[in-house]
């Protein structure tokens, strides 16, 4: 096992602390990491895709998961397969889909670990209908405070404050995962231009069941009459009979890469608010109208954020804050507002992204609740962005709605329980599992979890 000291951010590289950085190649490297761990504590970290400060300990130790990446077993009959928790999802998809299945959930980029997607409970365009990541869990080995692995298994308190739980119960060593069958590696999908938010709004509410992948690319620098525009787009797996004779050899064939859109290779930082204007005028009216039945890649439909590999390099001004919200369906005014106001700003927000959500899952601090979620970016630097956000995160928590935690560095602390009512549960858990406070992060601190 390799320790070192590191300096470490989120993935909007703002917020920057140093820890001790321990890197385990077996389970018993990860047990001694946690009980050799200092007094600020220890906190599990994977690849870094969090964007705010829920992988990072200013002053402790953080368990750096990504050595442990075995794929276990796959049972090809059930599909069901167990991993250690630092395999991505990248590896997985490369293993299983040749073989004919597909993970049930994945967010914008496939280069998470399983142990971080169980933690942040992510989720994906197909919510409404698969629900979020831990809905598909099995089972999970946890590293606990006492230095003891527990199999922890759903639909029992530990697991539904480990699901969503940011890493602060414990270290999640594996997980066994139930898989979605596929028959190809491609997706059909249909694309629609919408003028304005009231027809995106529309457009994303009468997505249909043969259509469970859905979401809108939403333009939040447009102002007037076309506020809110944006491109719809929803899909598939495509049918084997969809694939010409040709594609037909090969069904399964699994292509990581996707050509880089313009917006991907821009960082926002570095385009200011009038080209990013331009850039989006221009993507909106260069999108047809409507197109259905359109065979995409995988990687080129469901995980935009991984088609400028080299992006993260390319620096803005001081970084991003990514910030997303939630409001229950009849809350759509709050949409409305919130798109209004940062329109009516002029505010540089990119990578707009709307979506509907289902059914909430059984984590007591999982982000997704049924209705409206919208992310967008802002950069780091932005002048009143302390001020703007702290407004957002009140009209959010009156409408009864939250932000998300796992993409979150700057929430104030009187708002957490407002908007996660089974906080109180979560922190009574802690206190009993891990009284010493092993299991510590720079997020837990801030908003004491």
């Amino acid at each position: 096992m390799s320790v070192d000291t590191v300096s470490l951010t989120g993935w909007g590289r703002t917020a920057p602390t140093t820890a001790l950085r321990f890197r385990p190649r077996t389970y018993e490297d990860a047990v001694v990491a946690v009980r050799g761990r200092g007094p600020r504590g220890v906190v599990a970290r994977g690849l870094g895709r969090a964007h705010g400060d829920a992988a990072q300990n200013a002053g402790g130790s953080v368990v750096d998961m990504t050595a442990l990446d075995r794929i276990r077993s796959l049972d090809t009959a059930s599909g069901t397969v167990v991993c250690d928790a630092g395999v991505s999802l990248h590896r997985l998809l490369e293993r299983v889909l040749p073989l004919g299945w597909f993970v049930p959930v994945t967010p914008a980029t496939r280069y998470v670990t399983v142990g971080g997607a169980i933690g942040s409970d992510v989720h994906g365009r197909n919510h409404r209908a698969a629900g979020s990541f831990a809905r598909h869990v099995r089972a999970l080995e946890l590293l606990t405070a006492d230095g003891e692995v527990r199999t922890v298994l759903p639909g029992t308190d530990l697991f539904d404050a480990t699901a969503g739980g940011l890493g602060l119960t414990g270290v999640i060593l594996s997980a066994t995962l139930a898989l979605r069958p596929v028959s190809t590696s491609l997706m059909t999908v249909d694309t629609v231009r919408a003028a304005d938010l009231d027809e995106t709004v529309a457009r994303l509410a009468t997505s249909g069941e043969g259509a469970p992948y859905a979401a809108a690319w939403i333009d939040l620098l447009a102002r007037g009459r076309a506020t809110g525009r944006a491109v719809v787009t929803r899909g598939e797996h495509a049918p084997l009979e969809a694939l010409s004779a040709r594609a037909r050899r090969a069904p399964l064939a699994f292509h990581s890469g996707g050509l880089p859109t313009a917006h991907a290779l821009l960082p926002e930082g570095l385009l200011g608010r009038t080209a990013g204007a331009l850039l989006n005028e221009l993507r909106h009216r260069g999108t047809l109208p409507s197109r259905t039945g359109e065979l995409q890649r995988i990687s080129t439909f469901l995980h935009p954020a991984d088609a400028a590999p080299q992006r993260r390099r390319v620096p803005g001004r001081g970084g991003f804050v990514q910030y997303q919200f939630t409001v229950g369906y009849g809350q759509e005014e709050t949409l409305h507002r919130i798109v209004r106001r940062l329109t009516l700003r002029r505010c540089p927000a990119f990578h707009g992204v709307l979506k509907r959500f289902g059914d909430g899952g059984p984590g007591w601090l999982s982000f997704p609740t049924p209705g409206w979620t919208l992310s967008f970016r802002l950069p780091a630097g932005l002048p009143g962005l302390a001020r703007l956000l702290d407004t957002l995160d009140d009209e959010v928590a009156a409408a009864g709605g939250r932000v998300c935690l796992a993409k979150d560095a700057r929430l104030r602390p009187g708002l957490v329980e407002a908007m996660y009512p089974r906080l109180c549960e979560f922190r009574a858990l802690r206190r009993e599992l891990d009284p010493s406070g092993a299991f510590r992060s720079d997020l837990s601190r801030r908003l004491a979890l």
